[in-house]
């Protein structure tokens, strides 16, 4: 049957005008087939052509076809493409519109503006629960902490020093005037403490002195290994060899030969 080129035009299709995929990555054909799969009216024949499409689908991943958790993700696409109308027995729940387009709860993340940033929400928290003790000597000794650990972040961020007088200023401020330490006579950490490098070696710099120990006992004792190695090496001398002269004179090959003159023979002749 042939066309003429206007009646051809007509029959033209253009993705725009075709209908939306609603998985493209399995492409228009697979989308038309459960389309015809969805207008069957035997559910037996539906069926059948339900576990035809999977197996299809399968194939289009054939290392993860036979997994169980993915056998049930290609039942729940195969009924979202069908757009939920799809009516056959499926070997796992049968996904709905709601379930599938629910959209999680908004995770709420702390947002905290504090005054002085430097400190750290920590210290927030830690002041907080200080605040609902009780008076007594272990509520005193964890303000004592909370206090040397503010230092410790005030110097972190500022390296100059910075008196007790500002840190115990600071910590009535954020506690709402119930934590007050402006009155004590004993003087926090100072600086050079809080401040000091840990003089313990890494794993990493153990290893390299190690190596570096090691290599050094190397060097040191490798002269006399070499001064051992070349006393006992026996030589590749050979003071009782055969002289092998003469009898390469017959080979033409031999350099030695054009100016080698045998006592008995003076015209050199062979």
């Amino acid at each position: 049957m042939s066309y003429n080129n206007e009646e051809s035009i007509n029959y033209l299709e253009y993705n725009s005008q075709r209908e939306h995929l609603i998985i493209p990555e399995y492409g228009r054909y697979v989308q038309n087939l459960i389309n015809q799969i969805t207008a069957i009216e035997d559910r037996e024949k539906r069926n059948k052509g339900a576990r035809y499409v999977i197996s299809v689908l399968g194939n289009l991943n054939p290392h993860l076809r036979d997994v169980i958790d993915f056998q049930h993700k290609l039942w729940d696409q195969l009924f979202i493409m069908s757009d939920f109308k799809l009516d056959i027995d499926s070997p796992y729940p049968i996904p709905t519109r709601e379930v599938v387009q629910l959209k999680p709860d908004h995770l709420a993340y702390p947002q905290n503006f504090p005054k002085y940033r430097f400190y750290g929400n920590n210290i927030k928290y830690m002041i907080d629960v200080a605040r609902k003790w009780e008076e007594g000597e272990l509520k005193n000794a964890l303000t004592i902490v909370i206090a040397n650990h503010m230092k410790k972040s005030f110097l972190s961020w500022n390296k100059d020093t910075v008196t007790d007088e500002v840190i115990f200023n600071h910590l009535l401020e954020l506690s709402n005037g119930e934590l007050n330490l402006t009155s004590m006579k004993e003087e926090l950490s100072t600086s050079q403490n809080l401040l000091k490098v840990n003089k313990k070696q890494s794993n990493k710099t153990q290893f390299f002195t190690k190596n570096e120990t090691n290599n050094t006992s190397r060097n040191q004792n490798r002269p006399q290994q070499n001064a051992n190695r070349n006393t006992n090496t026996p030589t590749n001398a050979k003071p009782n060899a055969p002289d092998n002269t003469k009898a390469n004179l017959n080979n033409p090959n031999y350099k030695g030969a054009k100016n080698f003159k045998p006592k008995n023979n003076p015209n050199n002749t062979l």
